[in-house]
C-alpha cells in the first residue's frame, strides 16, 4: 500500500472532510460517491482511496493523540500524514503535506504507548466507559475485533442457485470466493471486490449480506405458507432471505417508517425474484393496529446502538453518545411493546438488534417477558465479533395466550 498520487490525497481529504464535519453524511455513501465521480482511477487506486479512508476513520482518536490535536476541517492533511507515518505506508511529500511538523509524531510514535484505553482502541471515552460496565473484562477482546476490516459475505438466493454454483458463476468472472462453515448460504471473497458490477448480481443470484445476520433468518423458524411481518424492514436485507427460506410460498408483509427504504426493497426483491413479499408503510398506528394477532412469524429487527457492527460502518462511533443509547434503548422497550401485539397466539417472534450491549438485548427481553406473561422466551444467541463476524443478538420469544 502507497499514497504516490496527489489527486488521490486530495480525495481522501475532502472524503474525511465531509464524513467529519457535515450533517448526516456517512462514510460508506462518501466514498461511494467519491469513487462514481472519479471513474479514471483504476482498480488499485480505489483500493488505495478506501483502505486509508476507512483505517483513518476507525483510529481516528488514536490518530488525534499522535497529532497532539483533535481534527478539525483545517487539519485533515495532518491526520492523513499521521497516519501514514504510524502505519508506515510509503507517499510522495505533496505540496498539501508542506509545513505540518511530522517531528512531534514521530517521537510519540516511538514511544510505543497510549495513555488511555480509549485513545488505544481509538473510541470516545464514554465508549470505553459504557463497553467495560456492559462487558466486563472482555470489552478489550471485542473491541480489537472491531477494529479490524470486515469480510465481504454474500448470501446464495436459494430460489435461484446454491452457494457452490454461485462459487462457480463468480468464479468465471474472476471473483474468487469459498463457502462459510456452519452458514448454509454464505459465501466469503477471498478479497474485496465490487461485486455490484457481475453479471451474478445483476441476474439476483446473491446478496451481500454478513454470515451473522444471515442466521436471523434461520432463527425464526419460518414455514412455507405462512404470513410473516418483517416490522423493521429497511432496505430488506433479512426479508429477502425469509423469502428465500419460504420457498416464495405464503405472505411476508415488509413494514418500516421510511418510504424510500420500501422502495429499495421493491427494487431488490424484484431482481432476486422474490414474489411473497408486501410492503406497507407506517403512516400512523392504524397499519400495526390492522395486523394484531394475524402474524405466525414476527421479526422485529430493532434500531439500535450498531455497536456489534463498527468493523463495517466505523464512523458511527463518532457519531452517537450515550444519549443516543439510552434513547435508542427505550424506543426498544417501545417497539417491542407495540409491535408483538401483531404475533397471534401460539406464534414466534424474533427480537435482533445488531449491538453487543446486554441492555440492549437480553435485557429488553428480560424486561419485556416480565410485564408480558402471556410471552415465553424459547431461546436466544448473542454473537460476537471476535467470532469473526458482525456482533449481533437474537432471541426468540413466543406467544403462549
Amino acid at each position: 500500500m502507497e499514497l504516490i498520487h496527489r489527486n488521490l490525497a486530495i480525495g481522501i481529504h475532502d472524503a474525511l472532510q465531509e464524513t467529519f464535519f457535515e450533517k448526516n453524511k456517512y462514510a460508506d455513501k462518501v466514498i461511494e460517491r467519491l469513487l462514481k465521480a472519479n471513474k479514471k482511477w483504476g482498480s488499485q487506486d480505489r483500493a488505495v482511496v478506501s483502505e486509508i479512508f476507512y483505517n483513518i476513520i476507525r483510529w481516528k482518536k488514536r490518530l488525534e493523540y499522535y497529532m497532539g490535536e483533535g481534527v478539525k476541517p483545517n487539519n485533515i492533511y495532518k491526520l492523513i500524514i499521521a497516519y501514514l507515518l504510524w502505519s508506515k505506508t510509503n507517499y510522495k511529500k505533496f505540496e498539501e503535506f508542506d509545513g505540518i511538523k511530522i517531528a512531534d509524531i514521530l517521537t510519540k510514535l516511538k514511544k510505543n504507548t497510549v495513555p488511555t484505553k480509549a485513545i488505544e482502541h481509538s473510541i470516545p471515552e464514554w465508549l470505553a466507559e459504557t463497553l467495560e460496565k456492559e462487558l466486563g473484562p472482555k470489552w478489550e477482546k471485542e473491541m480489537h475485533a472491531l477494529n479490524e476490516q470486515a469480510p465481504t459475505v454474500l448470501r446464495a438466493n436459494s430460489l435461484r442457485i446454491t452457494p457452490r454454483e454461485l462459487i462457480s458463476d463468480l468464479a468465471d468472472e474472476n471473483v474468487v470466493s469459498y463457502p462459510v462453515k456452519n452458514y448454509p448460504d454464505a459465501v466469503q471473497l477471498e478479497e474485496k471486490k465490487n461485486v455490484f458490477l457481475t453479471t451474478a448480481f445483476k441476474e439476483g443470484l446473491f446478496e451481500v449480506q454478513d454470515a451473522s445476520s444471515q442466521k436471523i433468518g434461520y432463527f425464526l423458524d419460518v414455514k412455507e405458507g405462512q404470513r410473516v411481518v418483517d416490522a423493521c424492514a429497511g432496505a430488506g436485507g433479512k426479508t429477502l432471505h425469509l423469502a428465500a427460506l419460504m420457498g416464495n410460498k405464503g405472505q411476508i408483509i415488509a413494514l418500516d417508517i421510511y418510504e424510500w427504504k420500501l422502495a429499495e426493497l421493491k427494487r431488490r426483491a424484484k431482481r432476486a425474484g422474490a414474489h411473497n413479499i408486501e410492503t406497507r408503510m407506517i403512516s400512523d398506528n392504524k397499519v400495526i393496529k390492522r395486523l394484531h394477532d394475524k402474524a405466525d412469524r414476527l421479526l422485529i429487527d430493532a434500531p439500535c446502538s450498531g455497536l456489534g457492527v463498527l468493523k463495517r460502518n466505523p464512523d458511527s462511533k463518532w457519531k452517537i453518545d450515550q444519549d443516543f443509547i439510552d434513547r435508542i434503548k427505550k424506543e426498544q422497550q417501545q417497539i417491542l411493546q407495540d409491535y408483538s401485539k401483531m404475533l397471534k397466539v401460539g406464534g414466534k417472534m424474533v427480537y435482533a438488534t445488531c449491538s453487543i450491549l446486554p441492555s440492549e438485548n437480553n435485557e429488553q427481553v428480560a424486561e419485556f417477558i416480565k410485564n408480558n406473561p402471556n410471552f415465553k422466551m424459547v431461546k436466544d444467541e448473542k454473537v460476537m465479533p471476535s467470532e469473526g463476524y458482525d456482533g449481533f443478538y437474537m432471541a426468540l420469544i413466543e406467544r403462549i395466550s
